[in-house]
């Protein structure tokens, strides 16, 4: 089997969660490229219907799916109009995400509400309704977008810290159930990468600067470089990998 076909998608439907923006976004398109037709999930739908076009150049089928993650019907909902356009999913990228940070002290406990709804008990729903049918073809892939704060601490994020390191330990627990029908579950954890939400929440020179200081690379991440991972896990090249908790974070987490 060459590299070009062990990295290939082609055949395949992935649905990925907030795919009309950001590392969605990113992923979306390095996965038509690579052969995939695409369920994007978002709030945005003129950017959702641009990134169709996108996808429709590359060749690839697209299907433009809505509803709010925060809402566990709208979640099933979302899985069952993925199913609905495209008959199967063969990968399922949990991308969407919010990050309310804040104090602890000072927290509103309707901010944690949301942010482990969405960041957490989506991937959880949309997994459940998934891994029937990768479980039944014998074949499928999970990735969950986590973060290096569900393995390591920042100041002020202790909402999303707590959902991304849920989502790393149920990455874990659905590869035990998932592994012995041959479905990979694995997440990337990625320093801040540079999306609309990354820029606007790191663009303070005071917050960015001590940040990058003690990144050995001395940068934050471009969202391509995580779609090129997630493209990996995603690709028959990544068949042994399960249950892995990725970083790609410059090195951050090693010291």
């Amino acid at each position: 089997m060459s590299w070009e076909t062990r990295f290939s998608l082609a055949g395949k439907t992935a649905l990925i969660t907030g795919a009309s923006s950001g590392i969605g976004a990113e992923i979306a398109r390095v996965f038509a490229e690579a052969g995939a037709d695409i369920a994007g999930h978002g709030r945005d739908a003129p950017r959702l219907a641009a990134l169709g076009q996108q996808i429709k150049a590359e060749g690839r089928r697209f299907a433009a799916i809505t509803g709010d993650l925060a809402d566990p019907r709208q979640t099933e909902n979302v899985a069952s109009q993925a199913l609905a356009a495209f008959e199967k999913i063969d990968i399922l990228v949990n991308s969407a995400g919010v990050a309310l940070t804040g104090p602890v002290v000072d927290y509103d406990l309707a901010d944690w509400q949301r942010t482990m709804a969405i960041n957490l008990t989506a991937p959880f729903i949309l997994s459940k309704a998934l891994l029937p049918g990768m479980m039944a073809r014998k074949e499928g892939k999970i990735i969950n977008i986590s973060s290096q704060t569900g393995v390591i601490a920042l100041e002020d994020h202790a909402a999303y810290a707590t959902s991304k390191g849920g989502m790393n330990a149920l990455t874990k627990s659905l590869m035990t159930e998932a592994a012995p029908h041959n479905v990979q579950v694995n997440a990337i954890c990625p320093t801040v990468v540079l999306t609309e939400m990354g820029k606007e929440l790191w663009s303070a020179p005071e917050k960015k600067e001590p940040f990058i200081d003690r990144t050995p690379l001395g940068r934050f991440g471009e969202p391509v470089e995580i779609a090129d991972m997630a493209l990996y896990l995603a690709s028959p090249a990544s068949g042994l990998v399960n249950g892995a908790i990725m970083m790609i974070e410059g090195g951050y987490s090693s010291i």
